[in-house]
């Protein structure tokens, strides 16, 4: 049996004026699943990821990544989580700019002090899996949406996760990328034995999960 990679257990958020966005949401993933959560939008999704991500915190319940609950650390050591532990898949990309296409996908390593030539083979390689070799001298004022997607999709699995978390990540591709986006995710799962939770309006997309969750604001219901 594989092990217990994130356990989240009565999840409850509210947001600002006491809407309450969801209560009771209870998961348990194991290394090497892949789940996806659907639900209409504005009832947390995009939430739910960055208080898994240590992003932001619940109002109430407990999240444990490989048995350490979130609420133990501080600000740093959960940023020094996200770094090691966790790749995730922007709904609003946050490519860097200033940065190449290659120096985008290579910073998760740059970061953990991989080395040069490791790091710089191992971004072209993935530019190449999403369709955009050729193009790590790019900056991503010259992408289109859907090519700043594929960019944010190969920075996230470039320091070869234990935890994906992807929002919307086919949200801008047309149906032929889109697939090639998910094989690839599912490819560094089954390579790493990675863990990952995929946020989706899509029925393709999720699709290619194990399990398929409904976000509602009385917490996640098995589809």
């Amino acid at each position: 049996m594989a092990p217990l990679l994130l356990d989240i257990s009565g999840l409850a958020r509210t947001v600002p004026g006491g809407r309450e966005l969801f209560r009771d949401v209870t998961l348990r993933l194991a290394a090497g699943e892949f789940v996806a959560i659907m639900g209409e939008s504005g009832v947390g999704k995009s939430t739910l990821l960055n208080l898994v991500a240590g992003l932001e915190d619940a109002d109430a319940g407990s999240i444990a990544i490989d048995g350490t609950p979130l609420s133990t650390l501080d600000e740093d050591a959960r940023a020094g989580l996200r770094r090691r532990r966790i790749g995730f898949v922007f709904q609003a990309f946050h490519i860097l700019p200033h940065l190449t296409l290659a120096q985008n996908v290579a910073l998760p390593l740059v970061l953990l002090r991989v080395p040069s030539r490791e790091a710089t083979d191992r971004a072209a390689r993935l530019l190449e899996a999403v369709g955009l070799g050729g193009r790590g001298h790019d900056y991503p004022r010259q992408l289109s949406g859907g090519e700043l997607q594929r960019v944010a999709i190969a920075r996230a699995i470039a320091h070869r996760p234990a935890l994906i978390l992807a929002d919307e990540p086919t949200g801008n591709l047309d149906p032929q990328t889109a697939a090639r986006a998910l094989l690839l995710l599912a490819e560094s799962i089954r390579e790493t034995g990675a863990g990952a939770i995929l946020v989706t309006h899509s029925e393709v997309a999720a699709a290619a999960a194990d399990r398929v969750f409904r976000l509602t604001p009385r917490g996640l219901v098995p589809r």
